[in-house]
């Protein structure tokens, strides 16, 4: 078996590759004086997909075996996502990035799901060092801006981007000080030229000091919407870069365009999870080329090719460790924050205010800082019950992982999905809205006039609205305002639950956070740790109205 696996890895690796230009060189080619960066992105704490850790150690065996001078180096969002990544908050990934090797990193907008002071700390832990030419705190670079390595005598340098959309797909409080004001930037700017100069002085510098080749490592993306900061707004406004390695938006593109001076540049992305890992090639003669080991199987490359590398053990042990972690206590709570009537134990979180659904959209709301918060009660599946409380007993509560985002939304979307939540009463329904920030009537009493479609999707309100009296903290709702929302893309996105409300609108943060980390951070930050006697009961954010004004 073993055999077999060298094999079939040795046909993947020279010949099942998707390439800018020239893809790896048949087997015969001598390539023992090529230099060969191998590049991960976003892969989101997901170890054990696509090709693995262990994958890419043996890649990057394979071609030191050949003769090639090999480095690794990983384009960002790396260490939140999979249960791994968000139940050690970041640490255990960066544990196994220092078992692999990696040789430099930049930074992604989830580099900072878990909060400043913690990714600075997991920065320190690194054994590899972080860099970003544009993020700074009060106009002072928090990292180097870029790295000059040299590799068997000839000077790359690495100059780290990341996106200033940083600031809105991520928790804004995490880049402000006591009093609210942003003290941690990215060189943002309405049209992008803070940017572009941050990039072009650190390419500049670095020509300077005598690097041959400029590899931008970028978390920028391609969406469109993120403009003027994607990649090609980068590439286009600045010189002097060679390759552009991509991250972001989990994309596979391989494409060659046009810098400021009109000459030809390369950028690589590669994917997410590990579908694929990226690689720049440079033989002696000075010509690059980009490309994917693709991984295109359901079944990883472990479990398929049965390889044989360090890194499985050293995964092993940090799933070992996840098993401890993850029963480790991290608040207590003074009351019972239950789903069902303590009482007949009828399951009420899907038709009536709770305090466990308050405690979950409050978190929302905090940590977003958006005017209101909804969490449906769908995706609040067991209880907290008084005393310790473990991040598995979190886990279970959202087992979903759902991502937390904010969207606009004027009075008259947030009334619709009020109704909407309300339509199906007195029976359950999933999408029953467990909120926060706002509170409202709801008169029984009234039909529900709700329209929806075959699929269970809203169309809308034809008739009497059965929700009344809507506040927003303490003004009345207004229907022509605009007010900010926080929920999670499962519902703002993607429709989830029929709300097809706001997924059109304009989202101001995006992707921001896992739910369970969402409450993890509300719990032990913001409450200290202790769930106190203000969540003991319902807080009168529903109330419920059975006869009309005339009965």
């Amino acid at each position: 078996m073993k055999k077999l696996a060298v094999f079939l890895l040795t046909l993947l690796f020279l010949f099942n590759i998707t390439a800018c230009d020239n893809s790896l060189p048949a087997a015969e080619e001598d390539i023992s004086n090529d230099i060969v960066i191998l590049f991960t992105s976003d892969v989101h704490g997901a170890i054990d997909s696509g090709w693995t850790y262990s994958g890419i150690d043996v890649i990057r065996r394979q071609l030191t075996a050949k003769g090639c001078k090999v480095i690794l180096v990983d384009n960002g969002d790396a260490i939140q996502g999979e249960i791994l990544a968000t139940m050690t908050s970041g640490s255990a990934i960066i544990e196994l990035m220092n078992a692999l090797g990696y040789d430099i990193a930049t930074i992604g907008n989830h580099e900072f799901d878990y909060g400043m002071d913690r990714f600075l700390e997991l920065a320190e832990m690194a054994d590899f060092p972080y860099i970003s030419c544009n993020f700074n705190k009060m106009g002072n670079l928090v990292f180097e801006p870029y790295i000059i390595k040299d590799i068997g005598g000839t000077k790359i340098a690495f100059v780290g981007i990341t996106t200033p959309w940083t600031l809105r797909s991520s928790t804004p409080a995490y880049f402000m000080d006591n009093n609210g004001s942003y003290i941690y930037g990215f060189m943002q700017g309405e049209d992008g030229q803070n940017l572009y100069d941050a990039v072009q002085n650190a390419v500049d510098d670095a020509r300077a000091e005598g690097a041959k080749y400029v590899i931008a490592m970028a978390h920028l993306g391609n969406v469109a919407e993120h403009s003027p900061y994607t990649y090609a707004d980068v590439l286009t406004n600045t010189c002097g870069i060679d390759v552009l390695l991509d991250g972001h938006s989990h994309d596979l593109d391989q494409v060659k365009m046009k810098n400021k001076e009109g000459k030809d540049v390369l950028r690589s992305a590669c994917g997410t999870k590990l579908e694929a890992i990226g690689y720049v090639r440079i033989t002696p003669d000075g010509t690059i080329t980009t490309g994917l080991y693709k991984w295109d199987n359901e079944e990883n490359a472990v479990e398929l090719l049965g390889l044989d590398s360090f890194m499985n053990e050293a995964c092993r042990k940090a799933k070992e460790t996840l098993a401890k972690t993850i029963t480790e206590v991290v608040a207590t709570s003074k009351v019972d924050l239950l789903t069902k009537d303590p009482d007949t134990g009828v399951r009420i979180v899907r038709n009536q205010e709770t305090n466990i659904g308050n405690l979950c959209s409050d978190a929302y709301r905090f940590l977003s800082g958006a005017d209101i918060a909804f969490v449906n009660a769908g995706g609040i599946r067991s209880d907290l019950l008084k005393g310790d409380i473990t991040r598995e007993d979190i886990l279970k509560v959202h087992p979903f992982g759902n991502m937390l985002c904010v969207c606009e939304a004027t009075g008259k979307e947030i009334l619709n999905a009020l109704e909407f939540s309300a339509h199906a009463w007195p029976s359950e329904t999933g999408g029953w809205l467990c909120p926060s920030g706002i509170s409202y009537e709801i008169h029984t009493y009234v039909e529900s006039s709700v329209e929806i479609d075959e699929t269970g999707m809203f169309v809308g309100v034809n008739g009497e609205y059965r929700v009344k009296n809507v506040y927003v903290g303490d003004e009345p709702l207004d229907l022509n305002k605009t007010y900010t929302v926080s929920s999670h893309n499962y519902m703002l996105q993607k429709m989830g639950d029929g709300y097809t409300m706001f997924s059109d609108n304009e989202f101001l943060q995006d992707n921001v956070m896992l739910d369970v980390q969402v409450l993890i951070t509300y719990i032990t930050r913001h409450l200290g740790g202790v769930i106190g006697e203000e969540y003991k009961e319902a807080q009168g954010r529903i109330i419920f109205v059975e006869k009309g004004p005339g009965d």
